[in-house]
C-alpha cells in the first residue's frame, strides 16, 4: 500500500509541479542564453539576470501603479539607462540601440512563448508547456507590453515587496487572471490578498499593546505601521473596485442555471473578493482609530510626566534599554542612607518624671451631644460610593465615544489606567461594573434619562450631573461580545468592543 501511494503521488501530481514550475523556465533560459557589450577592454559580460528583473520591476511600476502599458521604445530606454548607470558602459548612440534591442529580443524570445518539454507519465507522452513574462498588446495600432500573471507570480515568488503595497500587486495579477478566465487561479490570489489584510490586522494589535505597555516604543511602532501601510490605501481601494467590476462583468456573461466548475470559481470568487472588501475597509477605519488613539496616549503621558511623582518601573525599563546596571546606584542609595531618629534632651527626662499634677485642677468634662440626624450606616456610605464609581466609569466611557466611532475594552482599559493608575484592578467596584454594563445589548442615554431599566442607569442617572447628561444625551452604542480574553492583573474577561449606532 505504502508503495502504491508513492507511485500514485509521483505520476498523477507531476503534471501539476511542472505547470506551478513553469514560471522559472523563461528566467533560466534568459540567463542561460547570457549576452556581452562591447568596451574598451573587448567585451563585458551582462547579468541578464538582474536585467530582466529589473524590466519586470519596471513593468508592475508602470502596468499597475501608475495603470498604463509602455511601448518597446520605453523598454529599450529604461534597460539603456540601466546599462549607463549599473555597468557604466558608455556606447555610441548605434551601439546602444543595437545592445538593447539584442536584449529585449530575449526577454521576448523574439515575440514567441518560451516552450519547456516534459514527460507525462500518466498519459506516457512528452508534452509542451508555452509561458511568456512579457506579452504585447494591440492597442489602436499601436504595440504595448505588460506583465503576464506568470511573470508577477515569479517576481512575487523572489522577495516579498517592501517597497510598495503587496496587495496592490496581488491585485494586479487577480486581474490579469480574471481576464483569462482563470477563476480558480483568482481564488488563490483573493485567498492570499485576505491573509495579507489579516496580517496587517495583526501588526496593527501589536502596535496598541506595545502602546499600552510603553508609550515611546508604541508610537514608533505606530508611525512605522502608518508609514507602511495607510499611504497605499487609496491605490488599493481603486484595485479592489476594479476587480470587483471585473468579476460582476464575468458573472454577468456566465449562466449560472448550467452549473460547472466555472460557475462555482465565479460564485466563490464573489464571496472571497467581498470579504476581502470588508476586511480592508475595517482595516483602513481602525488605523484611523489607530492614530487618533495614538495622539490620546501620548497627550496623557505628557500630563503624567508633569506630575510629582516617580516610576520606579520606567525608571528600570530605561535601565534596561541603555543597559547600564551601574546606574542602579543612584536609585539605590537613597533607601540605604543610615536611619535618623530623632531624640529629646536627657536633662528633660527628669522634668516627665518628676513633674506632678495638680488633681483638683482637673475637671471632668461632660458635653451633651445632640443627635445626629445625618447618621447614616457604613453600608449606606459603602452604597454610594459605589453607585458614584458606577457613574464615573460610565461617563468615561461616554467621553471616549463620543470622540470615537468604537473602542476595544484594552483601549477602554489603558485610559482608565492613565487617568486612575493600575489600582482601578484593586476595586472590586471595576468588576463589577462591567457584570451590570453586560446586561444590555445597547445603551441609548437619552432613553436612559426618561426611563431607567437597569440598577447601572439608575446609579448613572443619579449620581451624573445634569451637565454631563445632557452633553451625553445622543449618544447610542452597542456592546459586542469577542472571542478572545482580555487579561487584567491576575484575572481574564471576555473581550468587549462598544461600538457608536
Amino acid at each position: 500500500m505504502e508503495k502504491y501511494i508513492l507511485t500514485n503521488d509521483i505520476i498523477k501530481n507531476h503534471t501539476e509541479r511542472m505547470l506551478n514550475l513553469r514560471k522559472f523556465f523563461p528566467f533560466f533560459s534568459i540567463l542561460e542564453s547570457g549576452i556581452s557589450a562591447p568596451s574598451e577592454s573587448g567585451s563585458t559580460s551582462l547579468d541578464m539576470g538582474y536585467i530582466t528583473l529589473a524590466v519586470l520591476r519596471f513593468l508592475i511600476n508602470e502596468n499597475n501603479f501608475n495603470e498604463r502599458e509602455v511601448t518597446s521604445q520605453e523598454i529599450r530606454k529604461f534597460i539603456a539607462e540601466l546599462l549607463t548607470r549599473d555597468f557604466e558602459l558608455s556606447l555610441s548612440k548605434g551601439d546602444m540601440e543595437s545592445l538593447t534591442e539584442n536584449i529585449f529580443d530575449k526577454l521576448t524570445n523574439g515575440g514567441r512563448a518560451f516552450e519547456i518539454s516534459f514527460f507525462d507519465p500518466a498519459d506516457r507522452k512528452t508534452k509542451v508547456i508555452r509561458v511568456r513574462l512579457i506579452e504585447a498588446n494591440v492597442r489602436e495600432a499601436e504595440v504595448t507590453y505588460s506583465i503576464t500573471e506568470e511573470g508577477i507570480e515569479f517576481y512575487l515568488s523572489t522577495k516579498e515587496m517592501k517597497d510598495e503595497s503587496r496587495i496592490s500587486t496581488d491585485q494586479l495579477l487577480l486581474e490579469k487572471l480574471i481576464k483569462a478566465e482563470n477563476y480558480s487561479g483568482g481564488i488563490d490570489v483573493i485567498s492570499r490578498i485576505n491573509l495579507e489584510v489579516s496580517s496587517l490586522h495583526k501588526k496593527r494589535d501589536e502596535a496598541v499593546a506595545l502602546l499600552l505597555s510603553d508609550v515611546h516604543a508604541g508610537t514608533v511602532a505606530v508611525d512605522e505601521f502608518m508609514e507602511s501601510t495607510s499611504k497605499w490605501f487609496e491605490e488599493e481601494r481603486k484595485s479592489f473596485t476594479k476587480s470587483r467590476e471585473l468579476v460582476d462583468k464575468a458573472a454577468a456573461r456566465m449562466d449560472r442555471s448550467s452549473g460547472g466548475k466555472a460557475v462555482r470559481d465565479i460564485t466563490r470568487l464573489e464571496t472571497l473578493l467581498k470579504q476581502a472588501i470588508d476586511n480592508h475597509s475595517r482595516l483602513i477605519k481602525a488605523s484611523a482609530e489607530l492614530s487618533r488613539f495614538a495622539d490620546e496616549m501620548v497627550s496623557r503621558k505628557k500630563m503624567q510626566i508633569l506630575r510629582n511623582t516617580f516610576d520606579f518601573e520606567e525608571a528600570l525599563s530605561s535601565l534596561e534599554r541603555v543597559d547600564k546596571p551601574d546606574r542602579l546606584a543612584a536609585l539605590i542609595s537613597p533607601l540605604l542612607t543610615p536611619k535618623c531618629e530623632k531624640s529629646f534632651q536627657i536633662s528633660m527626662i527628669d522634668s516627665i518624671v518628676l513633674k506632678k499634677i495638680n488633681q483638683d485642677d482637673m475637671a471632668e468634662k461632660v458635653e451633651k451631644e445632640a443627635a445626629d440626624l445625618n447618621f447614616r450606616y457604613e453600608d449606606e456610605i459603602l452604597s454610594e460610593q459605589t453607585g458614584k464609581n458606577f457613574a464615573l466609569l460610565f461617563r468615561e466611557l461616554l467621553e471616549r465615544l463620543e470622540k470615537w466611532e468604537k473602542l476595544t475594552l484594552r483601549e477602554y482599559n489603558a485610559i482608565l489606567e492613565m487617568k486612575f493608575t493600575g489600582d482601578i484592578y484593586k476595586n472590586r467596584d471595576y468588576f463589577a461594573y462591567l457584570v451590570h454594563l453586560s446586561e444590555k445589548d445597547s445603551y441609548s442615554i437619552r432613553s436612559m434619562i426618561d426611563q431607567q431599566e437597569t440598577f447601572l442607569e439608575e446609579l448613572a442617572v443619579k449620581y451624573m450631573s445634569d451637565a454631563d447628561l445632557e452633553r451625553f444625551s445622543d449618544i447610542r452604542f452597542r456592546i459586542v461580545f469577542g472571542d478572545e480574553e482580555v487579561e487584567i492583573e491576575d484575572s481574564s474577561v471576555t473581550d468587549i468592543t462598544f461600538e457608536r449606532m
